[in-house]
């Protein structure tokens, strides 16, 4: 039997909380309890923004042929892997990556898993725009994408979303690459992508911006295109 929603709470209202560098599965129980207080009304909107120890994720659809390299390997390079119920495939989590788990009650924010998915793309884009950095969208492949050039050819992944919705209330999120150990890329088959590089602010721009700075900016640009109030 569904708990009845109390909708006390202003839709227009975002909690941000920043946790610096939290255990995957820290921040998925964390996560767990915030869908279910936002259910009941009990929990605002709430973003939260954080970076992971190495970690490879599974998403619903990633195979363990995804991960490049066996158990032994990860350990010794102190890699954890861990299977979650989020969409997409095989995923990277590192120092210097900002992930943001947005927990959003779709149904006050009038919005469907599909636009949503494209507004998570849009908060990354306007990131990458301010740091001077052109990105968009490429078709059928989720997440942030910077399009090759004559300095930099072919297309380039800086961004990845993957979510999960259940009675319209998100879980995960997406993640976005400051400064992360790009190397660590190669031990997984990154979302099922074989053909396209991933990149990080650092690898793009001359000087990376902090990671404060830049979680300052995201933070601004997801509360622009949610059209929410920040409440730190």
């Amino acid at each position: 039997m569904k708990a009845a929603r109390q909708p006390t709470i202003s839709s227009g209202a975002l909690r941000i909380t920043r946790l610096g560098l939290t255990p995957y599965g820290e921040a998925l129980s964390l996560q767990e309890r915030l869908v279910e207080g936002r259910k009941t009304g009990h929990e605002p909107d709430t973003l939260l923004l954080l970076e992971h120890p190495p970690t490879i994720t599974l998403g619903r659809n990633a195979k363990m042929e995804h991960v490049l390299q066996p158990a032994d390997v990860l350990a010794a390079l102190g890699v954890e892997l861990e299977r979650c119920d989020r969409g997409g495939e095989a995923t990277y989590h590192g120092p210097g990556q900002l992930v943001a788990y947005p927990i959003l009650d779709l149904e006050q924010n009038g919005r469907g898993v599909r636009a949503y998915v494209r507004d998570l793309e849009e908060v990354m884009i306007r990131t990458c725009e301010q740091f001077s950095l052109a990105a968009g969208r490429m078709p059928d492949r989720p997440g942030a994408w910077l399009e090759g050039g004559d300095d930099r050819p072919g297309w380039r992944k800086i961004g990845a979303v993957g979510v999960h919705v259940s009675r319209q209330v998100t879980k995960h999120g997406m993640s976005f690459n400051v400064a992360p150990k790009l190397a660590h890329y190669d031990l997984i088959n990154p979302c099922g992508i074989t053909d396209y590089r991933v990149t990080s602010l650092a690898a793009e721009l001359p000087e990376c911006p902090s990671m404060s700075a830049v979680m300052d900016v995201l933070a601004s640009n997801f509360a622009e295109v949610f059209r929410a109030t920040l409440i730190e």
